[in-house]
């Protein structure tokens, strides 16, 4: 008999029946197999299988196909409330455990599920928008959602708010209705994409992470389960106590009584010499924390922040995926194919026109451009916004230089126009994002003149014209353009966060 599985099957058996009100029935009946199987192996009628190897043959099985299948049970996962009955999670690690053995790329594998995942959401809420909140109610019952179950979720927005979108995304029940319910409800789409967007993103990335560093370290991993469960109780109270800590502090009051203990504690005299250096920190520190606390927490964050936020996310792995698969790979996916494109509809004419627009994008033009830009804005007194485009596109050519050394990418052969230096990211293509920097300030800073949906339209044609442009002219790889819009989107939002966050303080230091 093993007494640490007997220990285990108790345990979750009681958590199962204390919670199992507030249980999905799934997961109830999951649970309810785990102790059951717990039992048995504990018991040692039984003796457990050789799970790598039934992992590996599976995984050496589907292959590439992979990525097709947990490409689709994310979009399922929402798009056809497919999470009720078979929660997407066990299929998000699996992938992940698929791509540590080596047989698919984790960094495609994220692409696809991220992408799928969002589609799939839009997919409900725009079944949401059309049958509305009645539909869910006549039919849900068919798959398992009762109107009791829409009434939590129900209570989850309005507890929750705007960060519902986001937080949703990492509760069961609720991430299946959510989309459906964001588009009952009116919610408007350009609210609703930025926080899906981010959600997806982070639940497709850390499971599917999970399952690789999973397969990395599996060996440990059934070491340590031998050995017992105290790794795994001391991470359910970490995260319980966090969690706690959480739900604690997101009550204002209770800031302000932990603060308040906080300068009883400094005033004493022990503390006096620690307090001479805290308190001016503290101090300081309120507004941007407060802040922070107030908007950057999932939901209560201002639009235009969730919306560079998400630009930064989506940027940032463009540009750090990419760089990693060219760690162990010449070409990627695309790259040929793209040039393959090019070579069947060269012709004079095109090849002209290419040279002239690709010119949009060399640092010369966009310099120009921003120079121009900053004095407008400067005579309008929009200094932030001026400094924070400065720094933008001064951060988008360090990093272009940066990259370049660090990935060492030689150029494609038989280049249409003159290149010098690495190919990996474009800096033509990360500086064509300024255009669309530009476009962004000036709808902002002069409604009269260019607030207006083809002035943004306008500069992401540009921005995508000239990085065609880098591939036709086959002076960079497709990979190379993927990689250096997302520098500069990254670049770029992260200076337009700061201008914000710096706003913010400024209007708020103006009104004390």
């Amino acid at each position: 008999m093993k007494i640490g599985p007997i220990l285990a099957a108790v345990a979750l058996a009681a958590f199962l029946v204390v919670r199992r009100r507030k249980l999905e029935p799934t997961l109830l009946i999951g649970g309810g197999l785990v102790v059951l199987g717990l039992l048995v192996y504990g018991s040692g009628l039984v003796e457990m299988p050789d799970f790598k190897k039934i992992v590996e043959d599976a995984g050496d099985t589907l292959g590439k196909w992979t990525y097709l299948v947990v490409g689709v049970m994310a979009f399922f996962e929402t798009g056809a409330f497919v999470g009720l009955i078979a929660p997407g999670e066990t299929f998000l690690i699996f992938g992940g455990v698929v791509a540590g053995q080596g047989t698919i790329s984790l960094v495609v594998l994220i692409a696809i599920t991220w992408t799928c995942a969002v589609l799939g959401d839009l997919a409900s809420y725009a079944a949401g928008r059309k049958l509305g909140r009645g539909f869910l109610v006549k039919h849900g019952p068919k798959v398992q959602i009762t109107e009791e179950r829409i009434h939590q979720v129900e209570g989850f927005f309005d507890r929750h708010g705007g960060k519902a979108i986001f937080l949703g995304r990492f509760v069961g029940l609720v991430r299946a209705v959510n989309p459906f319910l964001a588009g009952s409800s009116g919610m408007p789409l350009r609210r609703f994409l930025p926080y899906d967007i981010l959600g997806a993103g982070a639940w497709a990335t850390m499971l599917l992470v999970l399952g690789y560093i999973f397969w990395q370290s599996f060996d440990q991993v059934l070491e340590w389960a031998e050995r017992g469960t105290l790794a795994l109780g001391t991470v359910i109270v970490v995260l319980a106590a966090v969690f706690t800590a959480y739900r604690h502090f997101r009550v204002e009051e209770n800031r302000d009584k932990a603060g308040a203990w906080m300068d009883r504690q400094l005033d004493r005299p022990v503390l006096k010499p620690v307090a001479f250096f805290v308190r001016p920190i503290g101090r300081w520190a309120k507004g941007p924390l407060t802040f922070f606390w107030n908007r950057i927490t999932p939901g209560e964050l201002g639009l235009e922040l969730t919306t560079l936020l998400t630009f930064a996310a989506v940027g940032s792995f463009a540009l750090i995926g990419n760089a990693i698969e060219l760690r162990d790979r010449t070409l990627l996916t695309g790259d040929d194919t793209a040039h393959r494109w090019a070579d069947k509809i060269r012709s004079d004419t095109l090849d002209d026109v290419a040279r002239a627009v690709t010119h949009l994008g060399s640092l010369t033009a966009v310099l120009i451009a921003t120079v121009l830009t900053i004095i407008v804005l400067v005579i309008r007194r929009q200094v932030i916004d001026s400094v924070a485009l400065a720094i933008g596109l001064l951060a988008t050519f360090i990093g272009v230089h940066v990259a370049k050394g660090a990935v060492d990418r030689p150029r494609p052969s038989d280049s249409l126009v003159s290149t010098d230096g690495m190919s990996y990211p474009s800096g033509h293509a990360a500086y064509a994002m300024t255009w669309i920097a530009i476009a962004v300030v000036l709808t902002r800073t002069l409604p009269g003149l260019a607030r207006t949906t083809a002035a943004i339209i306008a500069s992401i044609v540009v921005a995508v014209a000239v990085g065609l442009t880098r591939v036709y002219l086959r002076a960079h790889y497709l990979s190379d353009v993927l990689g250096g819009f997302g520098l500069g989107a990254t670049t770029f939002s992260i200076c337009g966060m700061g201008a914000l966050v710096v706003a913010f303080l400024r209007h708020n230091g103006s009104r004390t």
